[in-house]
């Protein structure tokens, strides 16, 4: 995998043909790459093909962060042609919108259809004969309207409050894949997340590409923190509420407020580090420098002594000296991050950072190896201290669920996927606890 480079953090996903077999041979199938919003307009796009009656196709959800992120797309539409040689492959998502040419003409594709396209109904249910169905992204000023049950094979749901960025990150095509920064109003927001708490889900994940941007092109320009507190507010039989990824410089006060006071807000935050070095992240034209990072882990954990944090971090950016890389593992030391999303800095043709000067690959491998080294020993330090402790923890397949804090625990039952029972910890495994039904 490769770090989303976007504020909406990458996540482990099953390789495609996993993904294909766990879904079965009826309806429309897809196979999805990249973030948490990633899942979320699957779901949508899976919706809309099955209402179409498109049950013997195969959608390809793809991600733009890197050249590699496409080479592993491509790859997996070769090899669902070869395993299912009748079906209609329709390729989507950040890269078919940033390069939509590079897939149609792949002799396994069908259609190329655009990223804010594929949220629409009508893209499925009204026959296109055009090869390839792609809008110019800068000019969509709206969120497609869409609700959705539930989400296959997954403990969690997850919503969409905010898509798009206005920020131009040097690494970063996401923007030319995305479109601008736009929210989804609070009342549709409300209504999704009832429907879903109505349908099983404790716990749901509010996602988008920079979510701490919500909200200034609403009426009465709400923030991010006053959204989630009407949500919670409205929605009092929801259990748990995660963020995804968080800008450090753009947490607001009703934000803060929920941290420190809102049991249902979960003890994680992951924040859009990406570097611990000012000179890399100024490279980066990122919108924080070091001290802000420790003022942001310093303010929380007053309000929340037992919180943990995640960070997005890229190993080996342009330019950086042994210097600058020790200055990075300081800061996660000096932040006390726990679960770290590394990865070696991989240039994406098109971004200001592929034309500086490269740090050599096998160095950037060489730290991103250090880095996870590092983040393996964060998490122990961390789920030594939960041993002896009993704790809600929310299954997920099999026998395997997430404490509030996101630590994973091996439980002694299998349990429904999406329960949330309490559990007695009691010793560490590998990257996990191992704990038993109390």
């Amino acid at each position: 995998m490769t770090p989303h480079d976007s504020n909406d953090e990458m996540i482990e996903l099953p390789d495609p043909e996993a993904q294909l077999a766990e879904q079965g041979k009826e309806g429309p199938r897809v196979i999805t790459f990249g973030c948490r919003l990633n899942i979320y307009e699957s779901e949508v796009m899976k919706t809309h093909a099955k209402n179409a009656g498109l049950n013997d196709a195969i959608i390809v959800n793809t991600c733009a962060v890197t050249s590699e992120a496409e080479r592993q797309a491509r790859q997996a539409i070769r090899r669902a042609r070869r395993e299912n040689p009748d079906a209609k492959i329709i390729v989507t998502g950040c890269a078919a919108q940033v390069n939509p040419k590079i897939f149609a003409e792949m002799p396994e594709v069908n259609q190329v259809i655009g990223n804010d396209l594929k949220l629409k109904g009508e893209t499925w249910s009204q026959p296109k004969t055009e090869r390839v169905i792609v809008n110019d992204i800068m000019s969509v000023k709206e969120t497609a309207r869409h609700m959705i049950s539930g989400f296959e094979s997954h403990a969690r749901a997850f919503v969409q409050v905010q898509n798009g960025c206005d920020h131009r990150c040097t690494f970063c095509i996401i923007p030319f894949g995305r479109g601008n920064s736009r929210s989804v109003p609070m009342g549709e927001i409300v209504e999704q997340v009832r429907k879903l708490v109505a349908g099983g889900y404790n716990e749901v994940v509010l996602t988008g590409v920079d979510i701490t941007s919500y909200g200034p092109d609403l009426p009465g320009q709400p923030k991010l923190g006053q959204m989630i507190r009407r949500l919670l507010a409205l929605v009092p039989e929801l259990k748990r509420l995660r963020l995804s990824s968080l800008d450090p410089v753009e947490i607001d006060d009703d934000l803060w407020q929920l941290i420190g006071d809102e049991p249902r807000f979960m003890p994680h935050l992951h924040l859009s580090m990406q570097a611990g070095d000012d000179m890399i992240l100024k490279r980066m034209k990122r919108r924080h420098l070091r001290h802000h990072l420790m003022e942001v882990c310093d303010k929380a954990r007053k309000l929340r002594p037992d919180i943990v944090f995640g960070a997005d971090i890229i190993a080996g950016f342009p330019t950086e000296t042994d210097e600058m890389f020790d200055n990075t593992l300081k800061a996660v030391t000096e932040c006390d991050l726990t679960y770290l999303h590394v990865f070696p800095y991989s240039p994406r043709p098109g971004t200001p950072a592929a034309r500086m000067p490269q740090v050599q690959g096998d160095i950037r491998k060489a730290r991103a190896r250090v880095l996870r080294e590092l983040g393996a020993r964060q998490v122990e330090k961390h789920l030594k201290t939960l041993v002896g402790r009993t704790l809600p923890v929310l299954m997920e397949k099999g026998n395997k669920g997430r404490t509030a804090y996101f630590s994973e625990v091996a439980v002694n039952a299998d349990v429904k996927a999406g329960a949330l029972v309490d559990v007695k910890l009691q010793s560490v495994g590998e990257g996990w606890l191992v704990g038993e039904l109390a």
